[in-house]
């Protein structure tokens, strides 16, 4: 019997193979739609979860691939950016510009690239945990890959 795939899962797993990454996406019997949870369901530090988080920047969608252990400092975000506000983004406008629900968003497999910041401090993990499009699937991967495949700019954000 063939496992049904949500659309969502489906876009970031052809995503990662695009862009010669591989398939690790891992779905999970229970949801883990938080960082906490998901540290828990993979047994590993809460810090190597990478939560996609999008924001609004003057009704642009930015994404910061953020530490599950980290708060984003957005006014120190924007600072860098050398921008005005930026707003944490509404579940309508996170699923118009990801293709994703709050909860399960993934760093890849969106409608269009989305401009994309990746804190620093994931570094210090030799793997990462990200969301792969809904509450029940993540993948595992490196930091530098997260950083090549998703073209994001290294920055620290808390």
């Amino acid at each position: 019997m063939d496992i049904v795939v949500p659309e969502p899962v489906a876009r970031v797993k052809r995503a990662l193979t695009v862009l010669g990454a591989e398939d690790t996406v891992t779905v999970f019997d229970s949801t883990v739609p938080t960082a906490a949870a998901a540290a828990t369901a993979l047994g590993c530090d809460v810090a190597a979860i990478t939560n996609s988080l999008v924001f609004d920047l003057d009704g642009a969608p930015l994404l910061i691939l953020a530490s599950g252990a980290a708060r984003v400092d957005v006014r120190k975000v924007a600072a860098q950016l050398g921008t005005g506000s930026i707003r944490r983004a509404s579940p309508g406008f996170v699923l118009e510009h990801t293709g994703q629900e709050v909860g399960g968003i993934a760093p890849i497999g969106h409608p269009q690239r989305i401009k994309t910041l990746l804190d620093e401090s994931l570094s210090a993990h030799p793997v990462l945990w990200a969301g792969a499009g809904d509450h029940h699937s993540m993948f595992s991967i490196s930091y530098r890959e997260l950083q090549r495949i998703t073209e994001a700019k290294e920055m620290p954000v808390r």
